[in-house]
């Protein structure tokens, strides 16, 4: 098995439902980090294109980009803590992958030492 990983940050804010109660808004450089699999290579020996990968991950993440991810979707439904984040980016770039290539892990990374990794089974249901 082969395995690629590349690596986005984006800026954006939130506030946490904890407990029945709002946190107060704040704002965090997100640091995304994205695994993907391949049993085989390709004829060009890739299991798959780096900037093809990175232009994925950055079509997905681009609507959280300097916003508030609460009035965002899915986040607008959904409690935007590091795990729905690493969920749903894994959920959205496997539906633009090509087959035989998969997800292995989303690590989200709110601050420094705060990390949240998230592995997909075979079939996972989208945050929606």
């Amino acid at each position: 098995m082969f395995e690629l990983e590349v690596r986005r940050t984006f800026s954006a804010a939130h506030a946490l439902l904890l407990r029945g109660e709002r946190e107060v808004p704040h704002g965090h450089d997100w640091q995304v980090d994205l695994t993907v699999a391949a049993d085989r290579l390709d004829a060009d020996e890739l299991a798959f294109d780096f900037h093809h990968l990175e232009r994925t991950l950055d079509e997905v993440l681009q609507p959280f980009r300097s916003v508030n991810l609460n009035a965002t979707p899915p986040f607008d439904r959904v409690n935007p803590s590091a795990e729905a984040v690493a969920r749903h980016v894994a959920q959205e770039v496997a539906r633009r992958l090509p087959e035989g290539v998969r997800v292995q892990a989303v690590r989200v990374t709110e601050a420094p030492g705060c990390a949240a990794r998230f592995i997909p089974r075979a079939v996972e249901a989208p945050c929606r």
